[in-house]
């Protein structure tokens, strides 16, 4: 059973980046850059959300990427004390709420295949297996599963 916080989702900003970059450090055995995520701002094709508790405290982030009429989920990450609180779904459910309204028809991600609970995530919102990409994560070494949604 999951319990559920309040949050605000709002787009990323340059005062975000610090913390954003300390969870995916917290998150991930192989993290992206800071500089990775900086980029990411104001770029036209790219929808970087965060969100934060009530106090204002990062809880989360999503990034997607968009070409022509698809998205790619590049990222998503949740503080591990706010993981199973419903922040990872109101990021994603956010972002495919308007996702159709902004011309996308299918959104891709890849996910570890041992990660039962992002899988179950995103299985509840409609995402299917469609390929696997062998030896895709690093540290440690694992497949990843091509999942998709179409709206």
């Amino acid at each position: 059973m999951t319990r559920s916080v309040p949050v605000r989702i709002r787009a990323a900003e340059e005062r975000d980046m610090d913390a954003v970059h300390m969870l995916e450090v917290a998150s991930f055995t192989d993290p992206w850059p800071l500089a990775g995520f900086r980029e990411m701002l104001d770029q036209a094709h790219v929808r970087f959300d965060v969100a934060e508790s009530e106090a204002g405290l990062l809880l989360g982030y999503l990034i997607v990427l968009r070409a022509a009429d698809e998205a790619e989920v590049a990222n998503l990450a949740v503080q591990p004390a706010a993981r199973r609180s419903g922040v990872a779904g109101a990021l994603l459910d956010r972002y495919l709420g308007g996702a159709l309204s902004e011309g996308t028809c299918s959104v891709f991600l890849e996910v570890r295949e041992s990660n039962a609970g992002a899988r179950a995530l995103y299985a509840v919102r409609g995402f299917e297996p469609v390929g696997r990409r062998k030896k895709y994560y690093r540290m440690p070494v694992e497949d990843a599963l091509v999942l998709r949604r179409v709206l």
